[in-house]
C-alpha cells in the first residue's frame, strides 16, 4: 500500500529529512514525467511545423512570447484559487475547499471569456507590433487567432489541472498533461499535412490530412486543449475524492473568497505581465536579425525546454507541499520542506545542463532539417546550459513562495530581472554579437535571478516560516 505523505503530514505525524525528500520525490515525479512528455511532444509538433519551412516556424515564433502572456494570466487566475485550496485541504476543511472550487470555475471560466476577446481584438495586429517581415505576418495572424479563441478552454485545463494537483492528486494531473500531447501530435499531424504517402524507416503508407498548414497546426493545438480540460473538469467535479460536488452542499458565491484569490492572482498576473511582456521585447529584439535567427531562437528555446520543464514539475510539487504544510500548521516541515525541494530541483536541473550541452545538435536536428538552423540552435543551447542550475533554482524558489501565498517576491524579482537586466544587455549585445549575444544576455540574467531567489528565500520564506507568518 501506497504510502499518502500528504495526509501524514496533516495528521501531525514525524518527517525525518529522508522522508520529506521521498515525499518530495514522490509528488514530483509525476509532474516532472508528464512535463518531459510534453517537450517530448512539443518536439513533434514543433518538428512538423519544422517541415513546412522556415517561414511558417518563424510565423509561430514571432507570435510565441504572446501566447506565454495569455497563458500565463490564466495559469494566474487559476493559482489565486489553488493556493488556497491546499491551504484549506492541510487544515482538514474539505467543504470549504469545494465551495471555494465552485466559486473559482466560475470566476476563471469569466475570465477566460475576457481573455479570448482581447487576444482575437488584436490578433491583426500583433504581427505588425512585434516587427514581424511580410511574409510571415499573415501566418502568425492565423496561428495567433485560432490560440485566442481557444483560450477558456486553455484556462479551464489551468485552472482544473491546478486545483487536482493542489488536492495532492499529481498523478491525473499529469496523466492528463500526457494525453494533452498525444492529441496534440495526432490532430496537427491529420490537420497539418495534405492526404498522401508517408515513409517512415523504409514503410510506406497512406495518411489522410487536411493540409491546412500553420492553421491546422494552431487547430490541432485548441483541439487537444478542449478535449483535456473538459476531461479534467469532469474529474475533479465527479471522480476526485476530495473535492467532487456534493449535492447536500449548497453553492454561494462568496466575495471575501473573490478578494483573497484576487489578492494572490493579481501579483502572479503582474509577475506573468512582466515576464511576458519581457519576452515580446526579446522577441522584438531578435526580429530584425532575420527568419533564421527567429526560427533558430524559436526551436531552440523549445528544445531548452526539456531542461528546465522537470524544474516546474518539482515547482507544482514544492506549492502543494508547501501550501499544506501551512493549512496544516506544520512549521517544522515548511522551511525544511522549501530548502530541500530548491536543493532538488537544482540537482536535476544541472544533470539536465549537462546533457543538453552535449547533445546540442542532435536537439536541434530533430526540430528542424535546415542545415542554418541547426548550427546556430546548437550554439544557443551551448551557451544556455551554463544557465540551469541558477535557473532552477528561480523555477522551483517561485513555486515554493506562490505555495506559501507570498506571490509579490516573484513579481518583484522578474522585474527587476528582466527589465533591469535582460533586456537592455540583450540589446546591447544584439548589435554586436547578433542573435548569440541576446543568448548570452538570457544567460546571465537567469544566473543572476537564481541568486537573489536564493536570497530571498532565506532571509523572507524561511524567516517567515519560522515565525508562523504565512
Amino acid at each position: 500500500m501506497k504510502r499518502n505523505y500528504l495526509a501524514e503530514m496533516r495528521e501531525g505525524k514525524p518527517f525525518s529529512v529522508s522522508k520529506q525528500l521521498s515525499m518530495i520525490i514522490t509528488l514530483s515525479i509525476p509532474a516532472i514525467l508528464a512535463q518531459i512528455s510534453s517537450i517530448i511532444m512539443q518536439y513533434i509538433d514543433a518538428s512538423m511545423v519544422g517541415r513546412l519551412g522556415a517561414n511558417d516556424s518563424a510565423s509561430i515564433g514571432l507570435v510565441s512570447s504572446s501566447t506565454w502572456l495569455f497563458g500565463g494570466l490564466c495559469m494566474a487566475a487559476g493559482t489565486g484559487f489553488s493556493v488556497q485550496i491546499a491551504k484549506r485541504i492541510g487544515a482538514n476543511n474539505f467543504k470549504g475547499a469545494r465551495s471555494l472550487v465552485k466559486t473559482g470555475l466560475i470566476s476563471v471560466t469569466v475570465f477566460g471569456f475576457f481573455l479570448l476577446a482581447v487576444g482575437a481584438a488584436v490578433s491583426r495586429f500583433l504581427p505588425i507590433w512585434l516587427g514581424g517581415e511580410t511574409d510571415i505576418q499573415d501566418g502568425a495572424f492565423r496561428y495567433f487567432l485560432i490560440f485566442a479563441l481557444s483560450i477558456p478552454f486553455m484556462q479551464l485545463n489551468y485552472t482544473a489541472g491546478g486545483i487536482i494537483q493542489a488536492s495532492g492528486n499529481m498523478k491525473v494531473a499529469g496523466l492528463m498533461e500526457i494525453v494533452m500531447c498525444v492529441l496534440d501530435v495526432i490532430f496537427n499531424a491529420l490537420l497539418i499535412f495534405p492526404s498522401g504517402t508517408r515513409v517512415i524507416r523504409g514503410k510506406s503508407f497512406y495518411m489522410i490530412g487536411a493540409g491546412l498548414g500553420i492553421t491546422g497546426a494552431a487547430l490541432g493545438t485548441s483541439l487537444a486543449e478542449a478535449v483535456t480540460g473538459v476531461t479534467l473538469l469532469l474529474y475533479l467535479l465527479f471522480r476526485s475524492d476530495t473535492l467532487r460536488i456534493r449535492k447536500e452542499e449548497k453553492f454561494r458565491f462568496s466575495a471575501p473568497e473573490l478578494r483573497s484569490a484576487l489578492h494572490i492572482a493579481i501579483p502572479v498576473a503582474i509577475e506573468q505581465i512582466i515576464t511576458c511582456s519581457a519576452y515580446i521585447a526579446f522577441t522584438r529584439i531578435v526580429s530584425p536579425l532575420g527568419t533564421i535567427a527567429i526560427a533558430a531562437n524559436s526551436f531552440s528555446i523549445t528544445a531548452e525546454s526539456l531542461c528546465y520543464m522537470p524544474g516546474y514539475g518539482i515547482a507544482a510539487a514544492a506549492s502543494t507541499i508547501i501550501g499544506q504544510s501551512i493549512g496544516a500548521k506544520r512549521t517544522d516541515l515548511t522551511k525544511k520542506s522549501g530548502r530541500l525541494t530548491i536543493i532538488t530541483g537544482m540537482a536535476v536541473m544541472t544533470i539536465g545542463g549537462a546533457v543538453m550541452y552535449i547533445a546540442a545538435p542532435l536537439m536541434i536536428s530533430i526540430l528542424s532539417p535546415d542545415k542554418n538552423i541547426q548550427a546556430l540552435g546548437s550554439e544557443l543551447l551551448r551557451i544556455e546550459a551554463f544557465a540551469e542550475p541558477m535557473y532552477a533554482a528561480s523555477i522551483v524558489a517561485a513555486g515554493v513562495f506562490r505555495g506559501a501565498g507570498d506571490t509579490s517576491v516573484p513579481s518583484v524579482l522578474n522585474l527587476v530581472s528582466m527589465w533591469a537586466i535582460r533586456i537592455p544587455l540583450a540589446a546591447a549585445l544584439s548589435v554586436r554579437y547578433g542573435i548569440q549575444g541576446v543568448w548570452f544576455a538570457m544567460c546571465a540574467e537567469l544566473c543572476i535571478r537564481g541568486m537573489l531567489f536564493l536570497i530571498l528565500t532565506e532571509v523572507r520564506f524561511c524567516r517567515r516560516a519560522d515565525a508562523g507568518r504565512y
